[in-house]
């Protein structure tokens, strides 16, 4: 086989007769350009791995690359087959693996059913809305904290928050699955955007205001009877709405007067309910053949949505601003406000991290603040009274 120093003038002007032709270079040991009966050439590099297996993969066509780039990397691959690496096995791995968007696929088929159904719909949303459009096509192994970073810049605040805590499951998954190595999920070290917790407790004031409006609505029958009952059960209860939504009348213990949900957002849990909260549902009539508390419109469901129906109600009571969650932090407030300590409200609340108890410290200010005052008010009497002994007993001593 000819053996000469590769350059283009070489390749240019070397031709195969009736069969294959392999040019060595005479520099790079293992370089060489070979050359079809057809007049095809093209570079590759042949080497020996350390367990002493054969190799002689395609660097490139002649004329797509240069000579000097297919030498640089064939430079390249001896270097890393010096450090015990195989450049073919890896190349045809990276080939094999899968893109981002086939793992967003199995992790919607294996992993996703675990979750809960809001959270899986969640998921599909981030996934085909961002995660898929713009990361899809790339390589599980090939993804880089540019690309992420890239898409999280494109994206609002929480949604760009939730995405990269989808993804970053999806990448830990992919680890486990054997499609990129332990410990190389490109999210970590990619920030969060940081989120201002909105934080809005109705007033005394507001609370009137609003139960006035939910009074006036039921006596004009401006609202259907369900959207009404949905929102005094959130205030009086404090559950989440999708809890009182899809309420049914099994889950209602008059007995033990409380609300046995069988599914919520932290899983099971008990809403301990009070006289109002009770006196309420028992004035809820129930319709036959519909298992739901909060009935919809259509036989045997549940109301879906209350936004619209809240959003007038809202404007006639003057609070513009306040969501229906906010309902839930007013029940909270009342509660912090009234001495309640932060694990009994977390737990009426159903949280299962301390952490989101906490939004309420700074409500039992007051009732730390009286408790403070009635010490400081004892420790003084305390100490008048004291003064008074002292001053009685110096004045028989003048005597």
């Amino acid at each position: 086989m000819p053996t000469t120093k590769l350059t283009k003038r070489v390749i240019d002007a070397a031709n195969s007769a009736d069969k294959d032709t392999i040019i060595w270079d005479t520099e790079l040991k293992g370089f060489g350009c070979k050359i079809t009966s057809t007049g095809n050439k093209s570079y590759f590099l042949y080497y020996r791995t350390r367990d002493g297996r054969q190799r002689r993969p395609k660097i490139g066509d002649h004329g797509v690359i240069t000579c000097e780039y297919a030498r640089e990397t064939a430079q390249q691959w001896l270097a890393a087959v010096t450090k015990g690496h195989d450049p073919s096995s890896e190349r045809q791995q990276l080939r094999n693996n899968p893109t981002i968007k086939e793992l967003f696929c199995r992790y919607m088929q294996e992993y996703a059913p675990h979750k809960k159904p809001s959270s899986q719909e969640r998921d599909k949303r981030l996934g085909e809305m961002y995660i898929v459009p713009h990361l899809g096509h790339l390589k599980i192994s090939s993804l880089s904290r540019e690309d992420i970073v890239g898409l999280q810049k494109t994206m609002q605040k929480i949604n760009a928050n939730r995405m990269l805590s989808l993804l970053s499951k999806m990448l830990n998954l992919a680890e486990m699955w054997g499609y990129r190595p332990d410990g190389t999920n490109p999210c970590r070290h990619v920030k969060k955007h940081p989120e201002n917790k909105r934080e809005r407790f109705l007033s005394q004031a507001e609370i009137m205001r609003l139960q006035q409006v939910l009074f006036e609505e039921e006596t004009k029958k401006a609202e259907m009877p369900s959207v009404l009952y949905a929102i005094r059960l959130l205030l009086l209860t404090g559950c989440r709405l999708n809890e009182i939504l899809s309420l049914s009348w099994q889950e209602v213990d008059f007995e033990k007067s409380c609300l046995f949900l069988g599914d919520s957002k932290t899983g099971k849990r008990t809403v301990y309910l009070s006289p109002p909260a009770l006196e309420l549902l028992n004035s809820i009539p129930r319709e036959q053949d519909n298992p739901y508390v909060i009935t919809g419109r259509k036989n045997q469901s549940h109301l879906i949505n209350l936004q619209k129906p809240w959003q007038r109600i809202r404007n006639k009571a003057g609070l513009a601003e306040v969501r229906l969650h906010d309902l839930r932090h007013t029940f909270a407030s009342v509660a912090a406000s009234n001495g309640l300590s932060l694990p009994i409200i977390g737990a009426l609340l159903g949280h299962k991290q301390t952490q989101t108890t906490a939004r309420y410290a700074h409500l039992a200010g007051k009732t730390l603040w009286d408790a403070s005052a009635q010490i400081g008010t004892h420790i003084n009497k305390a100490s008048e009274i004291s003064n008074i002994n002292d001053n009685g007993k110096m004045l028989c001593q003048r005597k």
